[in-house]
């Protein structure tokens, strides 16, 4: 079984958001919830892995005092 884009996707938002936070990437990877994709090969072929709930975040944009 291997990772969908989806889930690539999902650990590298991730990380950007701990990075971003300073924060532990640990706890977020533990509370994601997997699934397999819905369009998987059924006969044969590999299975997808995909993040059911991947994590969300804003960014605001600063001015920088000069």
């Amino acid at each position: 079984m291997k990772l969908s884009e989806q889930a690539m996707g999902a650990i590298m938002g991730a990380l950007q958001k701990c990075i971003l936070e300073q924060s532990d990437i640990v706890h977020t990877l533990k509370e994601f919830n997997f699934d397999k994709s819905p369009d998987a090969k059924r006969w044969g072929g590999s299975s997808e892995l995909v993040v059911k709930n991947p994590p969300s975040f804003t960014m605001s944009l600063q001015e920088e005092e000069e």
